[in-house]
Parts: structure tokens; sequence; C-alpha cells
């Protein structure tokens, strides 16, 4: 009993630690925006990796979301012979959880364990002490460009991934349920405010923002060698998505 105590208090020890480590590696990155400039080629590098590496998984993600949500509301809609608020329910669904929410997830898997990686293996290989040695500071060097790149690069996948979702939920009325798709688009555009558009893109500036800082923590903390890398990967893509599903929530609220 005292056993399984003691480890208890020290993954609570750990997780504080962790916590604590990434919310200032967080705020020292801001710190470093202001020269962003002299890092612009770095940056616009990791922007066009986050983005166009991404494109084919967002956009079978938020393809098939939309059909799904679509084929699964139109069923239930079907029984009270309300099928044409599809539009509706697609467009806000998109727009407001499952564009910035689905985009998320997958850059937290492809992009985030990516960074995790890359930083990982400098820091086991001790390329990282390099950097100190030689005055560079990582945060500058390393991670304010990932985290400037995969904050932009999830706003604008979002915006693609919620036009291909509502594409997709209107193919699933019109070939199942018969609606047309002027009445699908007209009935979204209706019901979708900007406070909509301008809340999921903020959702998903802040889950980018998230997922870059977690990604670099785990990389910077990772220790053992490849297997250290691994378990560091590992960490970043769990605990981005605990964190995503977390801040989804909060941000819901508060903003609707």
């Amino acid at each position: 009993m005292l056993a399984l105590v003691s480890k208890a208090q020290r993954w609570f020890e750990n997780a504080c630690l962790g916590a604590g480590y990434t919310l200032d590696l967080f705020v020292r990155a801001m710190g470093q925006v202001a020269q962003i400039g002299r890092k612009r080629r770095e940056t616009i590098q990791q922007l066009n990796l986050c983005t166009f590496g991404s494109m084919p998984v967002v956009f079978i993600t938020a393809l098939f979301t939309g059909m799904i949500v679509s084929l699964q509301t139109g069923q239930v809609l079907r029984d009270f012979g309300q099928e044409s608020t599809l539009g509706y329910i697609v467009t806000i669904g998109m727009c407001r959880e499952m564009g910035p929410v689905f985009t998320c997830l997958s850059l937290a898997g492809l992009v985030g364990s990516t960074y995790a990686a890359e930083i990982g293996t400098m820091k086991v290989s001790e390329e990282v002490d390099a950097l100190e040695v030689m005055s560079i500071n990582p945060v500058y060097y390393l991670v304010m460009p990932r985290l400037i790149a995969l904050s932009l690069a999830a706003v604008a996948l979002t915006v693609y991934a919620n036009v291909i979702g509502i594409a997709g939920g209107a193919l699933v009325a019109r070939s199942n349920f018969d609606v047309d798709f002027e009445v699908f688009v007209k009935n979204g555009r209706d019901a979708l405010k900007m406070k909509d558009v301008y809340g999921g893109l903020l959702k998903t500036f802040i889950f980018g923002t998230t997922i870059a800082v977690v990604a670099c923590a785990q990389g910077l903390r990772a220790e053992g060698g490849p297997a250290g890398v691994g378990r560091a990967t590992l960490k970043s893509v769990v605990i981005s998505f605990m964190l995503i599903l977390v801040f989804d929530y909060l941000l819901t609220w508060m903003i609707w």
C-alpha cells in the first residue's frame, strides 16, 4: 500500500513539474516572438511542412466527419420529416466543433509527434547542449518558429476542413435524403453566424499553440536514448489529445 502511495506521489510530482516546465517554455517562447523576422525562413519552412504535409490526412478526416454527421443526423431527422434542416446541423457542427477538434487531433498525431521526435533526438544526442554552449537560445532557435508555424497552420487547415466537411455532408444529404444542394447551402448560410466562425478559429489557434508547446516541451525533456525519444513522442500525442478535449469544453462554455 505504501509503495502504491509513493508511486502515485512521484507521478503527481512529475506531472506538476512537467506542467510547470511546459508553461514556462510557452512564456519564454512568446517572449521571443518579437524576433520572428530573424527566423522567418525557418518559420516558413515549418509552416509549409505543417500545412501541405497534413492536407491529405485532414482532407480524409474532414470529408468523412461531415459525411458521418450528415448520415447519422439525417436518419434521426427523417423520422420527423426534417431532413431539409441538415444544412443547419452540419454547417454549425463543422465550424464550431468537428472542424477544429478533428483537425487538431490530426495535427497532434502528425506534426506534434514529429516535433517531439526531432527535438527529443537533438536532446539525447546533446545537440541542444551544443546550442547552449554556443550561446544560442534553444527556445529561440527551435521552439518559437515551430510554435508560430503550427498555430497559423492549424487555423488555415481548419478553414480547409470546414469546407471539405460541409461539402461531404451536402453529398450525403443529397444522395441519401434527397436534400438539394441549394437548400443545404442556404440553410447552412442562414444558421451560421460570424461568432461561430471566429469562435471555431480561436479554438483552433489555441489548440495549435498547445500542441506545439507540449511537443517541444516533451522533446526538450527527453532522456534515456532512443527509448526516451519514443516515450517523449508518445507523451506528446497523449497529452495533446487530452488537452484539446479539455480546452474544447472550456472554450465552448466561454464562447457560447
